[in-house]
């Protein structure tokens, strides 16, 4: 008997590993055990059989596999007592790498110079989603579709709204991050501004000036992003980025929004909808331009008929404030409002990070380079979340910390995006995976696509909310499901299981062939699958 290990990918869960591990064990005399966490099958095998045997019957479940060179390769340091990691940043990925480091029992150091817990839960996903939820609650209030309820004006106290949200987040920081501090012996924390002197070494200046030299054997950088001034004379100007957005206790009158994709969208509609007058402002010629042409075109209508005055193809020339009132250029055109939001992107927080003194390279933009194991060019440094050239969403960024932490410390695992689904919290949202059909034929695919608007789905009749739809794109010949984009009140909700049914590589038959509850959104999938093959008009509620 020979024994060897092979390098698993494709597995998202200790299902997966099941599953690769049956088809291992179904070969003549084989014994394999498959880890999920390690990403690892270690196999007895007789000599008769290849290595090549066994990567096709991982291949054949849908999984990636290679031969390891040397059995063993991820305990070559399974003690690490007395390896060194520094972490800098404090936000969903540094937290995420830091976990996991001090489970593999290294002693943890974490850099953080601002508020512990970095973007989401203090100034990102958790207080832009407490505003979006209540302003989502007013307009419900004054605008909805049941007869025979009253439509009442509600009455705003947008100070009172700002500190319900802010002591919610202080709780999250606390139970998610401080808490994880206090707890945790191997994970220590030293405040201060961090920058590589070289390969090995950082200089922390902590708030009063003194500096600190910090050794380590691994590094991983997750120092996030921030938003970045693009217009002549803004700099001058009390603009807001989402930061002053979510916690300004007072409503504009009239909100000027620079950009025209996720946060700039978000924030615009939930501002409109609590009583402000918004202009979104997009320099290219649709909303979310990165997304299917239909879902930009779609929303923008519907957001119009909420009164949003939208500007695609507009440029912002320059932009002045005076008197408490912000003048922007368009051509011809100048606006005025008495508040500014910025939203036309973030860079990389690593200008100040010494990156050249470490040897470690970036993008024109900042983004540190890694591959899809958060390395770096160099080898005991790595990198995770949006400081990086990967997406930037905080479950991709947690992710990356975690298999950053492994790998530094002796693990061989990957990041795999491919099923990567995303999200606009818009009312309808916005919720893509997979490849559009556009995107499908520049990679040389034959694809084909289906589009089911909600009016044939029956929750949204019931809700009397028919707006957006439901596009499956596929493959022609086998009917594989290549990707979804959805625009729909709970898209958000529905768009997870497209993911794995894209993670499983279902077909359309697969997924049309599924039980789905009756008057769900996501019901809205199956529907869509049948539409390849039957006019859903013509089937009885929930026929199958």
């Amino acid at each position: 008997m020979t024994t060897l290990e092979l390098r698993i990918t494709g597995m998202t869960c200790d299902r997966c590993a099941r599953t690769v591990e049956g088809a291992l064990n179904a070969l003549p005399q084989v014994r394999a055990t498959v880890s999920y966490r390690d990403a690892r099958a270690e196999i007895e095998i007789p000599h008769a059989i290849a290595a090549e045997e066994l990567i096709k019957a991982v291949q054949a479940k849908g999984y990636g596999a290679s031969l390891l060179e040397r059995a063993g390769a991820l305990k070559a340091d399974k003690d690490n007592g007395g390896l060194r990691v520094v972490i800098v940043g404090s936000g969903s990925a540094a937290f995420a790498g830091a976990i996991r480091a001090a489970e593999e029992g290294a002693r943890v150091t974490m850099i953080e110079a601002g508020t512990l817990g970095g973007t989401c839960v203090n100034v990102g996903c958790v207080p832009s989603k407490i505003l979006i939820r209540g302003a989502h609650i007013a307009h419900l209030m004054h605008d909805h579709p049941f007869h025979g309820i009253a439509h009442l004006t509600p009455k705003l106290d947008r100070a009172k709204l700002v500190a319900q949200q802010q002591v919610r987040v202080g709780e999250l920081r606390q139970a998610k991050y401080q808490s994880i501090l206090d707890t945790n012996p191997e994970i220590g924390l030293l405040k201060g501004t961090a920058r590589f002197r070289d390969q090995h070494t950082l200089i922390v200046t902590r708030a009063d000036g003194t500096e600190k030299v910090v050794s380590a054997d691994r590094f991983l950088i997750a120092t996030g992003a921030a938003a970045v001034p693009p217009v002549p004379g803004l700099k001058d100007t009390p603009y807001w980025t989402s930061t002053e957005a979510l916690v300004a206790e007072r409503l504009p009158e009239h909100l000027i929004v620079l950009g025209g994709s996720a946060v700039g969208l978000e924030l615009g509609q939930a501002f409109l909808r609590l009583g402000a007058r918004v202009t979104v402002i997009e320099l290219l010629p649709r909303l979310l331009p990165r997304d299917d042409e239909a879902i930009g075109e779609t929303l923008k209508a519907i957001l119009a008929q909420e009164d949003m005055r939208l500007l695609t193809g507009a440029k912002a020339e320059s932009v002045h404030h005076r008197h408490g009132r912000f003048q922007v250029k368009l051509g011809a055109e100048t606006l005025e409002a008495d508040a500014l939001l910025v939203a036309t992107g973030r860079r990389p927080n690593t200008a100040e990070l010494g990156l050249d003194e470490a040897g470690i390279p970036t993008e024109k933009n900042g983004a540190i380079v890694i591959d899809d194991h958060m390395r770096t060019a160099v080898e005991n440094i790595y990198a995770a979340g949006d400081c990086t050239n990967q997406p930037q969403f905080v479950y991709v960024a947690a992710a990356a910390g975690t298999r950053a932490a492994i790998n530094m410390l002796g693990g061989d695992v990957a990041l795999d995006l491919t099923t990567m689904p995303a999200v606009v919290f818009t009312d309808p949202q916005v919720a893509t995976v997979g490849l559009t059909e556009q995107q499908a034929k520049e990679q040389g695919l034959a694809a084909e696509s289906r589009t089911l608007t909600l009016d044939n789905v029956p929750r949204a009749l019931a809700n009397f909310d028919t707006r957006g739809f439901i596009k499956l794109v596929a493959e022609k010949q086998t009917g594989r499901l290549l990707g979804a984009q959805v625009l729909a009140a709970e898209a958000g909700e529905i768009i997870q299981t497209a993911a794995l049914a894209l993670r499983a590589r279902m077909t359309i038959r697969d997924l049309a062939d599924q039980l789905f509850p009756y008057l769900t959104m996501v019901e809205g999938l199956k529907l869509a699958a049948q539409t390849f093959t039957k006019d859903v008009k013509q089937l009885s509620c929930c026929a199958g």
